[in-house]
């Protein structure tokens, strides 16, 4: 199992394409505590939430990087918070889905987060039940299609951020 910064390494190795699932309501980030609880005062978020400096490093290098939520309205305070960052995300380059269970039935994803590196490297994330991470296992090989089918069923359930945000913000 890789932990923080192993894992961390991944983001700067990746060759063209990183994709993630998200199933989580909440995630306890130790990093964005003050900027959680800053977002919950309504206080300003910064310039890095108009162009999140962490794509950008990626996407300046041609890289793609996508994700698709999977959540549950009504959102979570957590969920609010992270929503609202997407914008930001979204200019730096990366794409992102929502698919809202509240609204639509999506069958064949699984019930935890992962990342799939260049369509051949997927890590299956561990959190705590509070949502703290604890660290991403590395998948065999033998499993790879089975992940690439959920980032394809994702991908084409999803509906795109901005439609979604227009639609519920």
């Amino acid at each position: 199992m890789l932990s923080g910064e192993k894992f961390g390494r991944l983001f700067e190795t990746f060759r063209w394409t990183a994709f993630r699932l998200e199933t989580l309501s909440v995630y306890s980030v130790e990093e964005e505590r003050e900027e959680f609880e800053r977002f919950l005062l309504g206080g300003d978020m910064g310039p890095d939430w108009a162009d999140n400096p962490w794509v950008r490093s990626m996407t300046n290098k041609g890289k793609q990087l996508s994700r698709v939520h999977v959540l549950s309205s009504p959102l979570t305070d957590y969920l609010r918070y992270e929503l609202a960052s997407y914008p930001g995300n979204i200019t730096a380059g990366e794409t992102i889905g929502i698919i809202d269970r509240a609204e639509r039935n999506v069958a064949g994803l699984p019930d935890h987060d992962f990342w799939l590196f260049d369509d051949q490297d997927v890590y299956r994330m561990h959190y705590t039940p509070e949502g703290a991470f604890i660290g991403a296992e590395p998948l065999p090989g033998h499993k790879l299609a089975q992940y690439r089918n959920y980032r394809d069923t994702a991908l084409a359930d999803a509906v795109p951020f901005v439609d979604y945000w227009e639609h519920h913000h």
